[in-house]
């Protein structure tokens, strides 16, 4: 489980995030929804330790993230950022190997190269291990930064918006293949995301957030109503059935 409370972050005079206290059950896929500058990725951020938190403290598996060494909390925690930016020519098989660094320290070893090649199966991408991420779709190069992730083999997967830049048939894989990593792995998947319909279709739970404070947390079925809807997003909502359940529409 992870758990934040009373956490806050402050930017300059005028952007403050928190305080903001909830828990993310171990197992499953909770989705961090919420409109633009609602603080989603600064919380996810601080949640893997890439940013200090000002005050509050936050726990995995009960241990307090800040008096966790580097080393072992990578063994526990793994988080793709948005920015994914190699300059390095790299393929696919070297970028996932990468995910193994808080174990080999750069010298991979047999045990490895096993979770590397796992990873890559899972993904699909067992077919361009040997591609240079230059050479790869947007959709290819996204699953095999997740694949990177998963190689770190932790029990719990942090993603920055991994639909980003995705249409919306690659959106619809990735989510399918996230949903798989919590019920086939067992990893608990922590994803930032801005389409309420993808948040509802394949979460178990959604921390909806807006002007840097949790509006709602709550299930599918609970986010999913007009009233619920318009205080997270500030437009009207309507909610009808579709074939995988409600579909929010804003007008």
């Amino acid at each position: 489980m992870i758990t934040l409370e009373n956490v806050s972050k402050t930017y300059g005079a005028e952007t403050t995030i928190g305080p903001v206290s909830f828990e993310i059950p171990a197992g499953g896929v909770t989705a961090l929804v919420g409109p633009n500058g609602a603080g989603k990725s600064t919380v996810l951020t601080m949640m893997g330790r890439l940013q200090e938190v000002d005050s509050g403290t936050i726990t995995v598996n009960g241990r307090d993230i800040t008096g966790t060494s580097s080393r072992e909390l990578a063994k526990t925690l793994a988080i793709l950022r948005q920015e994914n930016h190699f300059i390095t020519r790299l393929t696919v098989r070297q970028l996932v190997g990468f995910g193994r660094y808080p174990y080999s320290r750069g010298r991979i070893t047999v045990e490895d190269e096993k979770y590397i090649s796992e990873a890559i199966d899972f993904l699909n991408l067992t077919a361009y291990e040997n591609r240079y991420l230059d050479q790869l779709s947007g959709g290819q190069r996204q699953r095999a930064y997740v694949a990177m992730v998963l190689a770190q083999d932790t029990d719990y997967v942090l993603l920055d918006e991994p639909l980003n830049n995705l249409d919306m048939q690659h959106s619809v894989q990735m989510m399918k293949q996230l949903r798989r990593t919590a019920d086939v792995l067992g990893r608990t998947v922590v994803i930032v995301m801005h389409d309420i319909n993808f948040a509802a279709a394949y979460a178990d739970q959604i921390v909806a957030m807006n002007d840097g404070r949790v509006s709602t947390v709550g299930t599918p079925a609970e986010i999913m109503r007009p009233d619920v809807l318009q205080g997270i997003f500030h437009t009207p909502f309507e909610v009808v059935d579709g074939p995988a359940g409600p579909l929010a529409v804003y007008y």
